[in-house]
């Protein structure tokens, strides 16, 4: 029997809470020698690739975050399998600053770490977009979306989720270039998905129908 979806995205809000904080945690120490000192300004910039990759994570699990909520207000019940495909989304999720760490950590490391490092970074974010297209998929398949959802509108949520692997994939394709660039590129990537799409919440302070 299927179940009221408002316990699932409590906990994954809270999980993906969690990540945001660990990954500050992982990525932001800093801890120079004498940090009164002349060469803090030095010490600063040598940790560049701690920063340029929280910045871009942090905006990859927000932009998560965000699909998350929009998904799930469209998902008014739940099943067994539903459950298990949002558990898998957030093993992905949950697994991100441990790649972002690694990364940062290799950035400037032979060009064969760099690239395995990229490779697991970009994993652990397609990872988290299949899951993203199964559980959206399942949803409709067994009708757990809202009555009142247009068919149309649900398809072309479909056909959004399906960008975030192929883009992410041209991401990666990126590293064999330069790896810094291909971390800019998914800090783009995001920078699409912020723009309002099918799904997203509307503009207005009033709530729109289900449709919309």
């Amino acid at each position: 029997m299927a179940r009221d979806a408002s316990r699932v995205e409590a906990f994954s809000d809270a999980v993906i809470a969690i990540v945001l904080t660990l990954m500050a945690v992982e990525l932001l120490q800093f801890a120079p020698q004498n940090p009164t000192g002349p060469d803090l300004a030095g010490a600063l910039f040598h940790e560049w690739p701690s920063y340029l990759a929280y910045v871009i994570t942090f905006a990859i699990v927000g932009q998560v975050w965000l699909t998350h909520h929009n998904m799930w207000r469209y998902v008014v019940r739940v099943d067994q399998l539903l459950l298990v495909l949002n558990l898998l989304l957030l093993l992905f999720v949950a697994a991100i600053p441990f790649a972002a760490n690694l990364l940062s950590d290799n950035l400037r490391g032979p060009v064969g770490d760099q690239r395995l490092t990229a490779a697991l970074y970009v994993a652990t974010v397609l990872g988290e977009a299949l899951f993203f297209n199964l559980s959206w998929w399942w949803a409709r398949r067994r009708n757990l979306l809202h009555p009142d959802l247009d068919p149309r509108l649900a398809r072309a949520v479909a056909r959004r989720f399906l960008l975030g692997p192929l883009l992410y994939l041209v991401a990666f394709a990126v590293v064999f270039v330069d790896p810094v660039l291909s971390l800019v590129a998914y800090l783009l990537l995001v920078g699409l998905y912020l723009v309002r799409g099918p799904g997203d919440l509307p503009p207005s302070k009033e709530r729109a129908p289900a449709g919309r």
